[in-house]
């Protein structure tokens, strides 16, 4: 009598990561992602890697880990993967202030994100 398993998020050729905590605005965040979608997964690392945006280390991060859970969990061939899909979302918002002049205060926002970085295996043609 126990609760049945949860259906798989992605396709059977697929694998996931997700990255909840990525710190900075999900605006830069998707810049970064948009530079991987829909290449290859050496090719996407290599742009990541010499990346001028400092939001490409974390997004190397979690792309790194979609491969090896494709390789690892899913038994997918590494060499044809592809990333299928790169969402960027908006988290929480950690708010601060700044003491300034004559006893007044001003709000500092700062935000984070997440990704979620899919991967799929295609047939070399």
């Amino acid at each position: 009598m126990s609760k049945q398993a949860a259906p798989r998020r992605v396709g059977d050729k697929e694998a996931l990561a997700v990255g909840t905590t990525v710190r900075g605005s999900a605006q830069k965040l998707n810049l970064v992602a948009a530079l991987i979608r829909g290449k290859r997964v050496e090719d996407a690392m290599n742009i990541l890697a010499f990346s001028t945006k400092a939001m490409a280390v974390d997004a190397r991060k979690i792309l790194a880990s979609a491969i090896a859970n494709a390789e690892n969990n899913h038994n997918l061939d590494v060499d044809a993967l592809v990333v299928a899909e790169a969402s960027v979302g908006k988290s929480i918002t950690m708010k601060r202030f700044h003491a300034r002049g004559r006893g007044k205060s001003t709000q500092i926002l700062k935000p984070i994100s997440g990704l979620r970085i899919v991967v799929r295996e295609v047939e070399e043609a």
